[in-house]
């Protein structure tokens, strides 16, 4: 374990082609992997009563004033709410890790290069298939956080999350994909729970335009997480899903379209990372993007790392392989889920393997009315 990981405390059916899944079958004669623990599914606003009264609960007011929450992570494992700064710092949206004991010498002044990879990074258990867009996406752009100004696809299938944590209003951010139900969001698992509990009064707005709903207001009925998210809000496995009810009789990727999603795919290729951030200097009403090649985090977790300076309100918008900046389509891979306080130029996303997977899977085969 790196020296300095140990100072830090950790806080917080449709056929996969037709889905837009990325899978590759075993090699005849290879052993079979172990069983995947089953994903956590949590029901929420699961009746059409319930779900009109979360639909009347989000009033413009209320998502305005819905913001990113500081948390502290004990090093008993409590988490608790906070003043900014203070000790080891969750914000939903961004799950900002804070060092309680880091020296000011330990806090670099100016943005650094990416830390070099590590050798021994996991071995993926699927490699990538050739995608539509592969072949027209643009991989030299580089972003560290601006506003997503080209249109296409991304402007619909992203969108801020709302929920109820604690009796406090937050947001995060998520994405429309293909999936068997047409209803299925991917976010992280912090922006579904923490601290213990799941989060209520849960939406996916699509196409959040500074206080515009667009494409509507899509309500919860299921809540899913891994297992190690569940358990123990294990960073690496800060992942989740929603499934939404149907709106105007309509599913979700019906009326907005969905990206593709991948799992057990290489490490260290170049991304695109979008989201809503809500914490200065900004302030939740639009689409921001980074872009860049990820590289691995060598201090406590198995993520990976981009350059990003999109903040809380953030977590849970897609990372995505092979995107394509004129359609605005990619291969979702990853999501925002944390980063250090003396690295804020850094986000990081878990990989997406057989837990991720799982998710999904379980999501799409739920029933969404």
């Amino acid at each position: 374990m790196h020296r300095t990981a140990r100072r830090l405390i950790p806080v917080l059916a449709l056929s996969p082609a037709a889905a837009g899944i990325v899978l590759t079958a075993p090699a005849a004669g290879a052993a079979r992997p172990p069983a995947t623990p089953r994903p956590i599914v949590h029901d929420a606003a699961d009746t059409t009563t319930e779900q009109r009264v979360v639909k009347k609960f989000w009033t413009p007011a209320k998502m305005a004033a819905a913001k990113p929450l500081d948390l502290v992570r004990t090093r008993g494992g409590r988490t608790t709410v906070a003043p900014s700064g203070a000790g080891t710092t969750l914000m939903p949206g961004s799950a900002t890790l804070r060092r309680a004991d880091a020296e000011p010498s330990a806090v670099p002044s100016t943005p650094s290069t990416p830390p070099p990879p590590v050798t021994a990074s996991p071995t993926p258990s699927a490699s990538a298939s050739p995608t539509a867009t592969s072949a027209a996406s643009v991989v030299s752009a580089r972003s560290s956080g601006a506003s997503w100004t080209a249109g296409g696809a991304i402007v619909k299938t992203e969108g801020r999350v709302f929920f109820t944590y604690q009796g406090r209003s937050a947001s995060c951010s998520g994405t429309a994909v293909t999936s068997a139900n047409k209803s299925v969001v991917i976010t992280a698992g912090h922006c579904v729970k923490l601290g213990g509990a799941f989060h209520t009064n849960w939406v996916f707005v699509p196409g959040y335009n500074a206080g515009a709903r667009p494409y509507g207001t899509w309500v919860a009925t299921n809540l899913l997480t891994t297992p190690q998210w569940n358990a123990g809000e294990d960073m690496n496995y800060d992942m989740a899903a929603a499934v939404v009810a149907p709106l105007n009789g309509q599913s979700l990727t019906d009326v907005v379209g969905g990206q593709g999603v991948a799992f057990n795919q290489a490490r260290g290729r170049q991304m695109f990372a979008f989201g809503y951030p809500a914490a200065s200097p900004y302030d939740g009403s639009r689409l921001v993007y980074c872009s860049g090649r990820v590289f691995e985090d060598y201090l406590i977790s198995t993520d990976q790392g981009l350059t990003c300076d999109m903040t809380g309100g953030s977590s849970g918008g897609g990372w995505f392989l092979s995107f394509n900046e004129r359609t605005g389509a990619g291969t979702l891979n990853s999501v925002n889920s944390f980063k250090y306080n003396f690295a804020p130029y850094w986000m990081f996303g878990p990989y997406f393997g057989p837990e991720a997977q799982a998710v999904y899977t379980a999501a799409q085969n739920a029933d969404a009315t």
